[in-house]
């Protein structure tokens, strides 16, 4: 049902995800019901399943993408928890979840293009303009590559671009028990194409990969390159 999720309203799509078994929380709908997908993608008709462009060469993605991400992390995005979401664009994700941390929490948005942020930022304060207030959301200009070691270490790391390799930085940024989901580059022969990777820190630091399932990102990269792509 991926891709097939279209809604005339947010609710419409909210309740197409769950009922297609993308959306699989109560905490996860509980959160894309709350965070309204419109106030962040400003094209006609925002609650189509697909990707849409947000400027500066990246998208916001599918909101199946992001049903799929909110479902896998919501046991790390418990109430008071910390995440960071790098490569945050239009703020939506983040927004998300702020929601499931809750106030006690702290999510940060990492991009490196300053534009992005002031858009992403202007976006959540005409959406949820609490999340900024109280401090659990907070957007910051920086490498996502590198991570936000500031705030970290993180119950939960979502990233938004496709690395060319596993960024080692933001596995070392994961709290015990925390989890990273990043779409990652893989190669076989001719192909190219791209594995989303789930990445668990186990309580002694060591860690555990899975790949749950092949998908199509931006690529993660320095802002001149993304500008010139």
């Amino acid at each position: 049902m991926a891709w097939h999720c279209n809604g005339v309203t947010n609710r419409d799509m909210v309740l197409k995800l769950k009922e297609s078994g993308i959306l699989t929380t109560i905490r996860a709908e509980a959160a894309m019901l709350a965070v309204d997908r419109a106030k962040y993608c400003h094209e006609a008709d925002p609650y189509l399943d697909r990707p849409r462009k947000i400027g500066y060469n990246v998208t916001i993605s599918a909101p199946h993408m992001h049903a799929y991400a909110l479902s896998m992390l919501s046991d790390q995005l418990f109430d008071g928890a910390k995440a960071l979401d790098v490569g945050s664009g239009s703020g939506y994700l983040s927004a998300c979840m702020a929601f499931m941390v809750g106030p006690r929490g702290r999510v940060i948005g990492i991009e490196h293009i300053p534009d992005l942020i002031e858009v992403a930022t202007r976006n959540v304060r005409e959406d949820c303009p609490h999340f900024l207030q109280d401090g659990r959301l907070k957007f910051v200009v920086g490498d996502g590559r590198l991570g936000h070691t500031a705030d970290g270490p993180y119950d939960a790391i979502h990233v938004g671009a496709a690395a060319e390799i596993l960024p080692q930085k933001l596995i070392d940024q994961l709290a015990p028990g925390g989890r990273l989901i990043c779409p990652v580059v893989a190669i076989e022969g001719f192909q190219r194409f791209q594995d989303l990777l789930q990445v668990d820190k186990k309580a002694d630091g060591s860690y555990t990969k899975q790949k749950l399932m092949q998908v199509s990102y931006v690529p993660l990269t320095d802002p001149n390159t993304q500008l010139r792509n």
